[in-house]
């Protein structure tokens, strides 16, 4: 049976030079591995610097999946990407290779590699608590959300508007919800995965993630941000709101210096790729690794 290998991990870890040395490994055994990308960020044309998206020159010749499909107006709901990456992901095996999911997207990857169920969508309630959303702010819907089911709000971040709208969507349906957080216990879609996990010590990986921040900037950032901005970003729903376009944006249009919006983006990476490693320390069977590992034992 083909495998389905997740490669997971704080944002700046190196997962997808892992990704690539994996891949690499398997198609010099004769296993014609392929990538798949699992970062929601990344789904986005355009939006490269800030994502760290690895350049199509540098990918060695082996096939990449899901990069570059959205347009920035367009939403990146989960619920949309599951179906195409588990579709990707069986394409790959129907040609006798192994899949290779990669990204730090939390719930994007469990909604791959676990059994996850998305509950039905309304649009017009969604469009309700968005206009709530905008009206009263992310603390309020979460105050509603922790009353109604502290054991969700619990679960997801507080300060996240769209995931807590998501919730209080599905709850007013009268339909259970995870809370866009993992379920207990989850089971394996696919039943030979294998799940590596990247980390790092924090006092390196935060060096590591400011200095990256300043690259952004350095390497163009503003022009990135410029551009997309042409293409609609600020007419989308999830693009303009990732982490460094968001601040970049507000330093093109002049609402911050560039020392805050590189400051502001540090903090948030920082913040994030926190919760990133809290999200990946609760899958089963997790072999984590360090950069620069020898995956020979794994193979």
């Amino acid at each position: 049976m083909n495998r389905l290998w997740a490669v997971v991990g704080a944002t700046g870890t190196g997962k997808s030079d892992l990704a690539l040395n994996l891949a690499e490994q398997l198609r010099d055994r004769g296993n014609p591995a392929e990538i798949v990308n699992a970062d929601a960020m990344q789904l986005y044309r355009g939006m490269d610097i800030g994502t760290a998206k690895l350049p199509v020159a540098e990918r060695r010749g082996i096939p990449h999946h899901l990069f570059d499909v959205r347009d920035v107006r367009d939403e990146a709901a989960v619920a949309w990407y599951q179906p195409l990456a588990r579709a990707a992901i069986e394409d790959i095996h129907s040609r006798g290779g192994d899949a290779i999911l990669v990204g730090g997207s939390g719930l994007y990857v469990s909604s791959v590699i676990f059994d996850f169920r998305f509950p039905p969508r309304d649009a017009d309630l969604r469009a309700r608590l968005e206009r709530d959303l905008e009206q009263y702010g992310a603390a309020a819907l979460f105050a509603r959300l922790e009353a109604a089911d502290p054991g969700t709000a619990a679960r997801i971040d507080r300060k996240n508007g769209r995931r807590v709208v998501r919730a209080l969507e599905v709850l007013e349906q009268g339909e259970k919800t995870h809370g866009a957080a993992l379920p207990e216990a989850p089971e394996l879609w696919h039943p030979a995965t294998r799940i590596l996990a990247l980390g790092a010590e924090r006092s390196e990986l935060v060096e590591r993630l400011d200095r990256r921040v300043e690259r952004m900037w350095a390497e163009g950032m503003l022009d990135e941000v410029r551009y997309l901005r042409r293409q609609g970003l600020e007419e989308g729903t999830t693009a303009r709101r990732a982490i460094g376009y968001a601040q970049a944006l507000a330093q093109v249009k002049g609402e911050l210096t560039e020392d805050e919006a590189i400051a502001a983006t540090q903090s948030l990476t920082r913040r994030y790729a926190r919760r990133q490693v809290s999200w990946f320390k609760r899958y089963p069977e997790l072999t984590w690794l360090s950069p620069g590992d020898d995956l020979e034992h794994l193979l």
